[in-house]
């Protein structure tokens, strides 16, 4: 079977503007619910750890708990959402990460919490790829970095208040509170999607067969596109996302308490982020797609190395905006040229993508780990830096090229 390299893009999908629309709020309202329970944990680790007494560097692999699986399942429900429907794969995930918050603040042991992060990420990995995934069926290529960046912004948001608004709640009713208030979004976004989601089943759905599924991955590895796609995402999560489960216990180090500082300097990343997404089209008609993933790799490197000898919280915040401002620019790149690695198999080529994505995110808080008890915060996050930068580079180097080919 021929690689997807350098794809003629299928002819547009047949339905209304106004239906795009309903389909991609129904999308982001879903990702929104979705994004807040990703990021949740993380501000909350040490109330966690003092109520199930259980060691903070224990807890913090509740991040890891979460990647994992969600990495993991990636093969399957990507050519699953091409096969049965994407919206109604993203539907029944959500039910499922309803549920898992309900076990967790129900959740009076770590096991038990540990069990439901695992189900979350499984089911959290049935949500982010299959929206990158219609977004590239619904919207065509030339407008596709926009329509990813406001799609961006609409997770970031939920990143952003999923960090704060756990630091928040925590402090004011405790870690269970947590998860009350992210499943109450997620039955909000349900309930809205009823509606979005109504007729897309058509609209989004590729038609392929279990049969294609081993000879579209074959295809899709032979691609050396999609092999620097996926190779850069993996080592994105390693270097910057690795690191947000270890920011409360690093502020902990320092004397700060408060789980919503850790939340506020969390949700730098995301103000970061959002950013980016406002000034996306702006960015993309000044810019090669060159310059994007170089610059962004830089910037990002630039507020890492900040952080890594930086002290007071304030400074951390500032400095994680930089790295969410180029973490995205740079990634926002990458998104685009990941959904034209197999226009008829959108949904597991972004399953693949995510695949690598949340493993390095799974790796990543392992690799900050060791780093930090053996050589210290400064040189650990340093590397991070370094990674990140070269990650940039190389992009530049080679996909930009690539596309300037095309």
């Amino acid at each position: 079977m021929k690689a997807f390299d350098d794809p003629i893009p299928p002819p547009p999908l047949a339905t209304s503007g106004s239906n795009v629309r309903r389909i991609l709020t129904g999308l982001s309202l879903v990702a929104f619910a979705t994004a807040l329970f990703s990021r949740a944990v993380d501000p909350i680790i040490p109330p966690i750890a003092r109520d199930l007494a259980v060691e903070p560097a224990s807890v913090a692999l509740l991040s890891t708990a979460f990647s994992i699986p969600y990495a993991l399942i990636q093969p399957a429900l990507g050519p699953l959402a091409d096969m049965v429907g994407k919206t109604r794969v993203m539907t029944v995930c959500l039910v499922v990460l309803i549920m898992t918050a309900a076990a967790a603040a129900l959740a009076t042991t770590f096991p038990v919490l540990l069990v439901s992060r695992v189900v979350a990420g499984m089911a959290a990995g049935g949500v982010f790829p299959v929206c990158l995934a219609i977004i590239g069926d619904l919207v065509p290529v030339a407008e596709r970095q926009v329509a990813l960046g406001r799609y961006l912004a609409i997770v970031i948001s939920g990143n952003f208040l999923g960090a704060s608004l756990a630091g928040a709640t925590s402090d004011l009713i405790g870690w269970r509170g947590v998860f009350t208030v992210v499943g109450g979004c997620g039955v909000a976004a349900f309930a809205a999607s009823l509606y979005g989601f109504r007729g897309a089943r058509n609209v989004t759905r590729a038609r392929r067969t279990s049969t294609n599924v081993a000879a579209t991955f074959a295809a899709m590895f032979a691609n050396p596109r999609a092999r620097m796609c996926f190779s850069a995402v993996f080592l994105e999560g390693v270097a910057v996302l690795g690191l947000f489960p270890y920011v409360a216990l690093l502020l902990l180090a320092r004397g700060e308490t408060r789980a919503s500082v850790a939340g506020i300097v969390l949700s730098g990343f995301a103000f970061g982020g959002v950013a980016y997404s406002v000034m996306v089209r702006v960015l993309v008609r000044r810019f090669s797609q060159s310059w994007l993933m170089g610059l962004g790799g830089g910037i990002a490197a630039v507020g890492l190395i900040g952080a890594a000898f930086g002290t007071a919280w304030l400074a951390m915040t500032a400095e994680f905006a930089f790295v969410g401002f180029g973490f995205y620019m740079l990634h926002g790149c990458i998104q685009v040229q990941a959904t034209e690695i197999a226009p008829d198999a959108r949904g597991a080529a972004m399953s693949l993508h995510s695949f690598f994505f949340f493993l390095g995110q799974a790796i990543g808080p392992v690799l900050y780990g060791l780093g930090l008890a053996r050589f210290g915060k400064a040189p650990t996050i340093a590397s991070g830096a370094v990674v990140i930068a070269l990650v940039g580079v190389a992009c530049a180097s080679w996909l930009g090229q690539r596309r300037r080919s095309t």
